[in-house]
């Protein structure tokens, strides 16, 4: 029946064909690659059908252009569905998509049926061959939904089982023209629900493209008798003719809807980028002293779960004592945040997030994905609790990884998308500030106590000094007085006790004098291994006379140190001299220990010197002289730590002091290395 109405149809669904290359070359977008493949294969089999007024291949066509005809359309079906659930299948170490060996059968079929047997059922062992190629297309599409699984409800794998069973019954009952029709008819509807369930949205796009699809899997219909009256048949065609161009209309809307929500969701990004920053930026970081900056990591971290988009947030920080603990957390429960304080104390720092180690969150971050498990202890909490893994974004210094901003929980925003780099920008933002004002306020620190101890010096000097003069007088006139023949014993006792004071006054004097006096000599390559070796030999009677546990760690092949090695000796003898003061009055003996240790720590040498007595009471104030380190501690306890630290100065090194958990306290003495 002549029907002129095709060729509208056609010049119509040709002239979208550049829309969809367009998108594609804007977007760069596989999924519009695929459907513009889909439609040219499409508008090919309309050419090859249409110009002769034909409405299917069954109407005289020759064999070869039948074939080649009804092969483009299941090839533009496929398309479709693989443009909508692109999945990939493993065979050894190559991967296909799964739309390939879905698609090949029902080709396969096309090209056989129409071209070699020209619809008619063929015998012997080419009879099986037919439904053979219906069952593995069939149990690949079962399989590809299997693997995806975007349908709910099992409707993929039903809508598999149904069409391939219906096809196999027309295999039997009817010829091989209409498996054929029903595959595509079946591949269409499940687009059409491919469709819904991918974009998940109300729009205009996605219920033209549903029409579009559901109708052109209409041709199916056509099996029926009641179909074949003039009018009924003349209705259904132009519905099929036109569904081509409908589903062409609603995929564009459905590619501009796309493009329109990336834009959206682009700008709701950068809008929460943006407040984010600025809530950061609000942040009114401490500079004075590094351990208020360290009590900050609680505000810092609840800021960070506010703004964010992470539920979870904690921040690792070096100690002086050169373990990690976490200073801060929000969103964490106690036991997670406890059990993390104590993982944090058993890893090193030397293999602490490495650069070269690390393996990105997200392609285009610096935040790594940290694997908890290598610290975790036997029967440890954390792994109970379900977290042992962590997004982390490294405080990479110069000696190291100095901390570590801790996330997790992700939040997914009203988009569903995951996580993206856009995401960690603000966040990485935060850790680089962070590290940096650390850092100054540490370099302010060591500066407030270098002025501090100059100053402490000068003091030193001048009391020295004024002090000295007066001092010989009162020296001089109780020896006198001692060697008077007049005196009785209790006036000679009361010269002694002059005497020993003035003597004692003489010897604070002495070293007071020591911490005001400018170094003198060079430096020179000093082995830390074997001075402490000699120290210990020199001084183990003494710690076992006062039932002291006394221990000597040395790391192997300590570098050398650049110092006086005879100002290094009395430096370290000053340690071990307030370390025994500390510990002496304990009362269990068991629990009388003074340990010695010796690392190197990238380009330091670190002497520590620990003990189990009491704390100190101000770790920041251990070195001043004239503040005594802890209750029951020698008089000159703090003038020998100070005296100490100025020797470490003058030898380019510092010192540091800290307390140890549950008890006890480290003295840190760092030097540069040879």
């Amino acid at each position: 029946m002549q029907d002129w109405y095709q060729m509208p149809a056609l010049f119509l669904t040709a002239l979208l064909l550049p829309a969809f290359g367009h998108l594609y070359w804007r977007t760069r977008d596989t999924r519009n690659l695929l459907w513009f493949l889909a439609f040219l294969c499409a508008v090919a089999r309309m050419l090859l059908l249409y110009p002769g007024n034909k409405t299917d291949f069954l109407e005289g066509s020759g064999g070869g252009v039948a074939a080649v005809g009804q092969a483009l359309a299941m090839l533009s079906a496929g398309l479709f569905l693989g443009s909508l659930s692109t999945r990939w299948l493993r065979l050894g170490r190559s991967r296909v998509l799964y739309l390939i060996p879905f698609i090949l059968p029902l080709i396969g079929y096309a090209l056989l049926s129409h071209g070699i047997y020209h619809h008619k059922t063929p015998h012997g062992v080419m009879y099986a061959v037919f439904p053979t190629l219906i069952v593995a297309s069939t149990l690949m599409g079962i399989a590809w939904d299997r693997s995806h699984r975007i349908l709910p409800y099992g409707s993929g794998t039903i809508s598999c089982l149904l069409f391939g069973g219906c096809a196999l019954w027309l295999y039997f009952a009817t010829r091989l023209y209409w498996p054929l029709i029903l595959a595509e008819s079946g591949i269409h509807v499940v687009s059409a629900m491919l469709v819904v369930a991918v974009f998940r949205r109300i729009s205009p796009g996605v219920l033209i493209s549903c029409l579009g699809f559901v109708a052109w899997s209409l041709p199916i219909l056509l099996v029926l008798p009641q179909m074949h009256a003039p009018l009924a048949n003349l209705v259904l065609l132009r519905i099929i003719i036109m569904a081509k161009v409908a589903t062409a209309l609603g995929l564009i809307m459905l590619a501009l809807e796309n493009e329109l929500h990336i834009n959206q969701a682009a700008g709701e990004r950068e809008r929460r980028a943006r407040r984010e920053l600025e809530a950061y930026h609000g942040l009114n970081l401490s500079r004075r002293r590094v351990e208020d900056f360290d009590r900050q990591a609680v505000e810092i971290c609840q800021t960070v779960v506010a703004h964010s988009r992470f539920s979870r947030a904690g921040l690792l920080l070096l100690q002086p004592n050169g373990l990690y603990r976490l200073a801060g957390a929000a969103g964490f429960d106690g036991a997670t945040a406890k059990a993390l304080n104590a993982l944090a104390g058993r890893i090193l720092v030397a293999r602490f997030l490495v650069k070269e180690t690390l393996t990105a969150a997200v392609p285009g971050s610096q935040t790594a994905i940290l694997d908890l498990r290598q610290w975790l202890s036997p029967g440890d909490d954390l792994k109970r609790l379900h977290c042992t893994s962590l997004l982390a974004i490294p405080m990479h210094g110069r000696s190291g990884t100095e901390g570590a901003l801790l996330l997790d929980g992700l939040r997914y925003d009203r988009t569903g998308e995951g996580l993206r780099a856009d995401d960690l920008v603000p966040l990485e933002m935060l850790t680089a500030r962070l590290q940096s004002v650390r850092s100054q306020t540490r370099m302010l620190e060591k500066l407030i106590d270098s002025e501090k101890f100059a100053g402490l010096g000068q003091l030193a000097g001048n009391v020295t000094q004024q002090l000295n003069n007066p001092l010989t007088v009162v020296l001089g006139y109780a020896s006198l007085l001692e060697d008077a023949p007049r005196l009785d014993a209790r006036e000679h006792k009361a010269v002694e006790a002059i005497l020993a004071a003035a003597r004692s006054m003489r010897s604070t004097l002495e070293s007071l004098q020591r911490v005001a006096r400018a170094p003198v000599g060079q430096l020179t390559a000093v082995s830390v291994s074997e001075l402490l070796a000699d120290m210990e030999r020199l001084h183990r009677s003494e710690f076992l006379h006062r039932s002291i546990d006394f221990r000597l760690d040395v790391a192997p092949n300590l570098p050398r140190v650049l110092c006086q090695e005879q100002q290094l000796r009395q430096a370290v003898l000053h340690c071990l001299q307030f370390a025994m003061e500390a510990v002496v009055n304990v009362e269990t003996e068991s629990e009388r220990l003074v340990r010695v240790e010796a690392m190197a720590d990238a380009a330091d040498v670190q002497i520590k010197v620990t003990h189990t007595g009491p704390a100190f009471e101000q770790p920041g104030r251990a070195f001043d002289p004239f503040t005594p380190p802890h209750p029951g501690s020698g008089d000159t306890a703090g003038l020998g730590l100070s005296l100490c630290a100025t020797i470490v100065r003058d030898n380019r090194g510092q010192a540091k002091a800290v307390n140890l958990e549950p008890r006890g306290a480290a003295i840190l003495l760092e030097f540069p290395a040879a």
